[in-house]
């Protein structure tokens, strides 16, 4: 029979203080509820699918209860996983300027998003079809959540693929009376404007002696936070500002003359342009002071941040449903149903013409073309300086040309047409119908379930670039017979690509933005993930044995996957500047075969045996084993310990993707020197990247020890150990990646790399010499990856009578080692693009203190410092990251709760060190200061 709220409670006072294998952030119970324990005959906990009466796995779990929630401050599901120590080395969230906007996913032990399984009441949540791999935190609705689960274990054994690092599973409500109706509102207090929140819900439940019902409606909002809001943003630096280069893109990024007087273009620094004259002592290590200046230049760059949002606005609504009715003692029918919605706004730059396109020899806007002397067009005299075609030692110039009117680059932001502005809507339904009772003495469990997401993703302001060439291509003899023509002729001009050499004609102006309109496109993106199953299992007792029963379910699920990532035909065929991706879409069956077995080997060791089998219709199948114990020496005394194999499916959005080109912001030293800017600056380039329909799965090897002891009532903790192999390991290979693995010396996959080329720049050691040209990105299985690392829990429960109550819990995850292919040990490292850096420890303290009608919450949360490495020799420190929340709660006699609270209260601010292209490691720490908030709720 289902279970009551009180019921509830008591299970999680058994796992919170039973010493066992889980660890628990819950409320206290009454001798009362307690006594209703012994009526539940088995439970089954995540995982493992066998159920026990006692609660107690070889396998560590940790149980966040809704009252932990609420004493958390955060106003959404997603904040209070990504906010858990297991989320290691931090993971995406909501931003602009990327193909997954809206979404927000969760990382154990630094592994990434898509080796953390997360499951809804035990079933996978699909794919995110925004990001095509990983799953969509945005997509359960708050109000549904009963509880949340983490198993800090491996379990592809009993889930299946992506279970390597953990698994989350979100348990919803089943069992509620009544109607509790929850407002509150938040705002923050670093950005001078923006990121304010607000959030609310109403909950409604009956039940009967045989049907319960359970639904209710959630939603959030979160406000958009542009760049500027913060007083430490520095101008962005972009190539694609209003610059020319040779068609090979040597001898620099020199500004069009007169072309950087808009606003946010910025002229830079006079540069020196270097050349190879004399014979360096080594060819393959060329020395700054070997290099020859052959003449000087400026370049025009474009503050991005000017206009960027990189935290994006978001705003969730979700609705649930869920049902069960008993038909007899023996068998029960329930059903579930999810739905939610996630709307986002995202601002970026103005659109650019990547790659840097042709500038024709007879253009207007050509600084070497002669006819544009008399005519007015844009000319520079230092471009068509012969004297720059010098020999080098060898006997060759190392600037043909260099007088000649001749064919260009040009590298220009055409901020005429406007901020690209996205809009991003994402919606997501997920039914379950299924029956659950008993044949004989086999508990038999089966259902079917569909789930989906959808995604609509529209961005307007973005450049056509066939249009965009053929505007900046206008030929001086064409502006002149138009000019001839008709008084009102407009043309576009690099020197003023505003047009406000037109503000005082009406007729002109209007002509003008008519013009910038015939290369302003809006695009759109159509990402989709079905996900159709059904499953069923058995439950049964095999036999007897001296120290017990032997417990023992089979089991067998399909699955049918269904991804669809549909672009627009202009960015499909490559020709909108300023966009990034392409389609992708196919899909698969897969099918599966499980079982597991509870062995009691003495009556106080037992033994747990499950195994795998997957098997999917594209690449392969895979099979995987673990076995686990649990020793109970000593009443109160448990010993833990697993081993078991993993694996992590190739998705289908990297084996079936169209290539796609992107702009990311990297830190590349000799590019900056390049562009004019300082070693350490941000700058963006291109990159192109390509499926790999090659992929196979990844192979993971773990192993686990653990002991959880009770030696008071009032004290209990918990000490565990893991170690993960990952093998064949699927790595996307982007151009943050790419430059790192470049720097240390590390091997990097056939077919991708960092292209580099044009004029030597004076970088500080270890760092190539050579600006980037452009990056071929992609994933690809290799390398081996092992992590190991700690887990310690310890919990006390104080009742000091009439004076209240006192529950504390320490969580501390404290990893040892991440390594790649056996490379040094990146733990407290701090290195954008090399998986497996991350902080040595996380830790999280939490401390309740109940006095009648009040509850009292002091939560600190601490990130340990890192060390950020620019190359080889060079350390950065950053200092660990400690931030303190406090609640107060009244709760009222009419029954209600009225909460006020701070996150962050003490306003610590992140470390300004650059990261992945932005000021601070955006996944890790956040940067919305002291986040002050009020909530209440109210039950009927």
């Amino acid at each position: 029979m289902y279970t009551n709220n009180k019921l509830s409670k008591a299970v999680r006072l058994a796992i919170a203080f039973g010493a066992v294998s889980a660890t628990a952030f819950t409320a206290s119970v009454t001798a009362a509820e307690e006594d209703e324990v012994a009526k539940v005959e088995r439970i089954e906990v995540t995982g493992s699918r066998i159920k026990r009466t006692d609660l107690e796995q070889s396998v560590p779990v940790t149980v966040i209860d809704r009252a932990a929630i609420d004493l958390s401050g955060q106003n959404s599901i997603t904040d209070v996983i990504r906010g858990t120590t297991f989320n290691s080395a931090g993971s995406f969230r909501p931003q602009s300027g990327s193909g997954q906007q809206g979404v927000a996913t969760v990382s154990m032990r630094g592994l990434g998003a898509s080796r953390t399984l997360v499951l809804i009441d035990g079933r996978r949540l699909p794919t995110s079809p925004s990001a095509g791999q990983g799953q969509d935190l945005n997509a359960v609705p708050l109000a549904a959540v009963e509880r949340i689960e983490i198993l800090s274990d491996g379990a592809s054994a009993v889930y299946g693929s992506d279970a390597i690092g953990g698994v989350i599973n979100i348990v919803t409500r089943k069992d509620f009376n009544g109607v509790e109706l929850r407002v509150g509102a938040s705002e923050v207090s670093l950005p001078s404007e923006g990121g304010d929140r607000e959030e609310g819900s109403v909950v409604f439940g009956s039940s009967n002696d045989t049907t319960r019902v359970i639904g209710g409606v959630s939603w959030n909002n979160r406000d958009i936070i542009f760049e500027n809001a913060y007083s430490w943003v520095r101008p962005g630096a972009s190539i694609y500002g209003n610059n020319y280069t040779e068609t090979n893109n040597s001898q620099g990024f020199r500004s069009i003359p007169g072309g950087c007087t808009a606003e946010n273009f910025i002229l830079g620094n006079t540069l020196n342009n270097n050349a190879l004259i004399n014979e360096p002592a080594d060819i393959e290590d060329v020395q700054p002071e070997e290099l020859t200046t052959i003449d000087t230049y400026q370049q025009c760059g474009y503050n991005f941040n000017a206009t960027n949002a990189n935290e994006a606005s978001t705003g969730n609504q979700g609705l649930f449903l869920n049902a069960e009715h008993q038909i007899n003692d023996d068998w029960r029918v329930f059903g579930n149903f999810n739905a939610a919605k996630t709307k986002s706004f995202g601002r970026y730059a103005p659109s650019l013409n990547d790659p840097g396109s042709l500038l024709r020899a007879d253009s207007w806007n050509n600084p070497t073309n002669p006819a544009n002397i008399a005519a007015g067009g844009v000319y520079d005299e230092a471009a068509v300086d012969g004297s720059r075609d010098r020999d080098n030692w060898e006997g060759n110039s190392v600037f043909p040309n260099a007088g000649e009117n001749r064919d260009l680059k040009y590298w220009h932001r055409f901020a005429s047409i406007g901020n690209r502005d996205s809009y991003v809507d994402s919606y997501a339904t997920d039914v379950l119908v299924g029956a659950q009772g008993m044949i004989g003495d086999v508990d038999v469990d089966f259902g079917v379930r569909k789930s989906k997401q959808k995604t609509y993703d529209v961005g307007y302001n973005y450049l056509l670039r066939s249009a965009a060439d053929d505007l900046v291509n206008i030929t001086t003899a064409d502006v002149l017979a138009g000019q001839a023509a008709d008084e009102n002729f407009v043309f576009y001009d690099l020197r003023d690509p505003l047009g406000s050499r037109y503000a005082d004609n009406a007729d002109q102006a209007s002509a003008y933005q008519q013009l910038i309109n015939s290369m302003n496109v809006t695009i759109a993106r159509l990402s989709q993930s079905v996900q159709k199953e059904a499953f069923a299992s058995a439950s049964f007792d095999l036999f007897e044995m001296n120290a017990g029963i032997v417990q023992m379910v089979v089991g067998a699920e399909y699955r049918k996957e269904e991804y669809v990532d549909k672009y627009d035909s202009l960015s499909e065929a490559g020709v909108v500047g300023g966009s990034a991706g392409n389609s992708a879409g196919g899909g698969r069956d897969v099918k599966s075969a499980y079982f597991e077995t509870l062995i009691p080997l003495l009556d106080n060791l037992e033994a747990t045996v499950a195994g795998r089998y997957d098997k999917y219709s594209d690449y392969g199948n895979d099979f995987s084993p673990k076995v686990s114990f649990r020793y109970e020496p000593l009443d109160g005394l448990v010993m833990r310990a697993s081993y078991g194999k993993g694996f992590r499916a190739p998705t289908l959005d990297i084996i079936t993707m169209q290539p796609s080109s992107g702009n990311p912001g990297v830190e590349d030293a000799a590019t900056c020197l390049n562009f004019g800017q300082l070693a350490d600056c941000e700058v963006q380039v291109r990159q192109i990247t390509q499926a790999n329909p090659s992929l196979k799965s990844e192979q993971s090897t773990q192993y686990a020890l653990g002991v959880a002891y009770q030696p008071t009532d009032w004290l209990n903790f918990a000490i565990d150990y893991y170690n993960i192999e990952i093998e064949d390991r699927i790595a996307f290979f982007g151009a943050v990646e790419l430059i790192a693995l470049e720097k240390a010396g590390d091997p990097i996959p056939a077919g991708l790399g960092v292209i580099r080329g044009g004029n030597p720049q004076p970088v500080p050691g270890g760092n190539p010499a050579l600006p980037i040209l452009s990056v071929n990105g992609g994933y690809a299985n290799q390398g081996t990856w092992e992590t190991s690392g700690l887990d310690f829990n310890f919990k006390t429960n104080f009742d000091f009578g009439s004076f209240g109550r006192l529950n504390q819990n320490l969580q501390v995850s404290y990893a040892l080692d991440s390594t790649v292919d056996g490379g040094r040990n990146l733990v407290g490292e701090r290195n954008p693009g090399i998986p497996g850096s991350m902080p040595r420890s996380r830790v999280a303290f939490s401390n309740v203190y109940t006095i009648s009608d009040f509850d009292l919450s002091w939560n600190i949360n601490m990130i340990e410092g890192q060390n950020r490495y620019r190359d080889l020799s060079t350390t950065q420190s950053l200092g660990s990251w400690t931030t303190h929340d406090l609640q107060v709660t009244y709760n009222t006699p009419w029954n209600s709760k009225i909460s006020v609270g701070a996150l962050n209260a003490f306003e610590k601010e992140p470390e300004l060190i650059n990261a992945g292209g932005r000021n601070y490691n955006f996944n890790l720490y956040d940067a919305y200061g002291r986040v002050t908030y009020i909530r209440f709720s109210q039950t009927f």
